[in-house]
């Protein structure tokens, strides 16, 4: 099993670094900027839920394991699918065991995949004000090429073209759990996470503007976030996330521990947040959701993340981690931030033991406005 907090020692396994280069996303006819399209706000109605399906024998050579782990991600996939469609992305030859696991309302398109993260590797939705929808590429390249990619480097493209959407390139390359937005406007991020030579060669102003101009945003608060310590170089969604415009929920320890740098780096964002403004100039409101400590995994690598939610349509689906104090007043916090969503909690200890939670799973799809176009209709036949 390949954890993603503990990557730096097994990177050279399964056929040397001959994987490292992945497949580069194809720009043929791709438009730099994204002409007036927004990433919507996640709370705002969806169409749909996409995910992708775990295969790779090379990031979890253990079968078991990899049994465990789609299990989660079907857990997760039959939640959501009570209030909104589903599709699972994978390769058609995975089609018959995974849907022994899968709610039969649950769709399978034939796209294949390596890996679960379809936060990162998914398709990213823009949206115009008319409703129209795009696909702004992040140019998903392994974490800075630090996991095999062939399939998942290929997967938001894949879906994009399927649909028959405009796909925004800009050159940017990274993954949308390592940014956060209210949909208005404003984004929150970890410059451990962009602003690195495994992703962007270029400056932290340049890639800020490509950001921005990527996500449709015109406000991007940067903390420093905390580079190498795992996989994704600590995205944002793990720590803090937007509840609403103004709004953000973020996870911390009691107290900070000077000799552990993820709670320096979480209470060093905490800091830099409670003295930032929005895209309209009004300064963020933070509220803290405690962390877990008597957790049923407790492997120092383990992922015990509240806040790496994912909100659908009618609810939140969260992780329950064991720790029955922490676990009630985590789902009291989010019922207060939602009121008007049911609650779901899952045990997704597996996905956890990967370095991820529910949020890293998913990827929505919003709604858009039927204006009888050929894309409307063109979704409409495949799906």
């Amino acid at each position: 099993m390949l954890n993603r907090r503990d990557f730096l020692k097994r990177i050279r396994d399964v056929a040397g670094l001959a994987f490292l280069s992945g497949a580069p996303s194809s720009r043929a006819g791709a438009r730099s900027g994204n002409l007036g399209f927004r990433l919507p706000d996640e709370a705002d109605p969806h169409q749909r839920t996409f995910m992708q399906w775990p295969v790779s024998r090379a990031v979890y050579p253990d079968p078991v394991f990899l049994g465990m782990l789609q299990q989660s991600i079907a857990d997760i996939a039959n939640a959501i699918s009570q209030f909104e469609p589903v599709v699972m992305l994978m390769a058609e030859k995975y089609r018959k065991a995974a849907r022994g696991k899968l709610s039969s309302a649950i769709e399978i398109w034939d796209i294949p995949t390596d890996d679960l993260w379809c936060r990162d590797s998914g398709p990213v939705f823009v949206k115009d004000n008319s409703g129209a929808l795009g696909v702004s590429l992040l140019n998903f390249n392994g974490w800075g090429n630090k996991q095999t990619h062939a399939n998942d480097g290929q997967v938001a493209r894949r879906v994009a073209e399927r649909l028959a959407l405009p796909i925004f390139d800009n050159g940017l390359v990274g993954e949308a759990g390592g940014v956060d937005s209210d949909g208005r406007g404003t984004l929150i991020a970890h410059e451990s996470s962009w602003v690195i030579e495994n992703r962007n060669k270029t400056s932290k102003a340049r890639i800020e503007r490509l950001l921005l101009e990527a996500l449709g945003a015109e406000k991007l608060t940067w903390a420093p976030g905390l580079e190498g310590a795992d996989i994704t170089d600590y995205h944002i969604d793990s720590l803090a996330r937007f509840t609403k415009p103004g709004h953000v929920l973020i996870q911390l320890p009691k107290a900070i521990d000077p000799n552990d740098s993820w709670s320096v780096s979480a209470f060093e964002t905490y800091e830099i947040l409670k003295q930032a403004t929005d895209a309209e100039g009004n300064r963020l409101s933070l509220t803290i959701i405690p962390e877990p400590y008597d957790t049923r995994i407790t492997s120092r690598d383990f992922v015990a993340s509240y806040v790496n939610y994912y909100v659908c349509n009618g609810a939140v689906i969260a992780a329950q981690f064991g720790d029955e104090e922490a676990d009630a007043e985590a789902t009291a916090v989010l019922a207060a931030a939602y009121p008007e969503r049911e609650i779901v909690t899952l045990d997704i200890d597996p996905i956890g033991e990967t370095g991820g939670g529910i949020h890293c799973a998913t990827q929505q799809q919003p709604t858009i406005q039927d204006r009888g176009t050929d894309t409307a209709r063109h979704q409409s036949v495949v799906d």
